[in-house]
């Protein structure tokens, strides 16, 4: 009995050693569904000592339709192509300009449920906006976040064994004409505003470094670790 308690202890020991690690993936502006597959594949092929990890990057120009989506927010997408993905959520629109941040935790490890983990998120957020003097908020009707009724970041996930994959959208200096093509989120008329417009991050290499310190912070991470490319198979 006193070796199984033992083994037990030193199980919790190890869960609690790998969530205070994060592995941060810088990555460029990329394919999206080159990266969705990547992300799929990752959270299939995790096991209990892989390490949570956030990707950060941009994608070239691409509408996304979530799982429950409908054909009707596709205003006139016209040369931007539309990939249906996993994700929760209706549509959106990635591009470069943004910061899209994938958001790879195991939940139950974590101690996390998805409405926790959506509200993280949002503080996450409202947090990196907070430091720019910037008074940004959530909707509980409407997942994302706000400034004076404009928004500036999406969300959108997709639990698979207990562990997330997809994540935010923080629109910090880019176009952003290609969101009257639809109805952002499935809200006709929403207007969306970038961080570059409300003195916030003028450059996605800015919200980066800000947003890991933010993630750090709200998961209560010790150790970072920083890693580049696609190639999760051989970190």
């Amino acid at each position: 009995m006193q070796t199984e308690s033992v083994q037990a202890e030193d199980t919790v020991t190890a869960a609690a050693d790998v969530t205070r690690q994060l592995l941060i993936r810088e990555l460029g502006t990329e394919d999206y569904t080159t990266v969705w597959q990547a992300m799929q594949q990752f959270t299939d092929q995790r096991n209990e000592q892989t390490l949570d990890q956030l990707w950060l990057l941009e994608h070239q120009p691409v509408f996304t339709q979530g799982q429950a989506g409908k054909e009707e927010h596709l205003l006139l997408p016209g040369d931007i192509p539309v990939v249906r993905v996993d994700r929760g959520g209706q549509v959106t629109y990635h591009g470069p300009g943004q910061l899209v941040v994938y958001v790879l935790l195991n939940l139950k490890r974590r101690n996390l449920g998805v409405r926790a983990l959506v509200t993280l998120l949002e503080q996450v957020l409202i947090e990196l906006l907070a430091a720019y003097g910037i008074t940004a908020y959530a909707k509980a009707d409407a997942p994302g976040v706000y400034v004076n009724d404009a928004k500036i970041a999406s969300l959108g996930l997709r639990v698979r064994k207990g562990c997330t994959f997809h994540g935010l959208a923080l629109n910090v200096d880019m176009d952003l004409s290609p969101f009257l093509r639809i109805n952002p989120c499935g809200y006709a008329g929403m207007q969306m505003i970038q961080c570059k417009d409300l003195g916030g991050p003028q450059s996605v290499a800015e919200a980066k470094q800000r947003i890991v310190q933010c993630f750090q912070r709200q998961l209560n991470v010790a150790t970072l670790q920083h890693t580049t490319g696609l190639d999760w198979q051989n970190d």
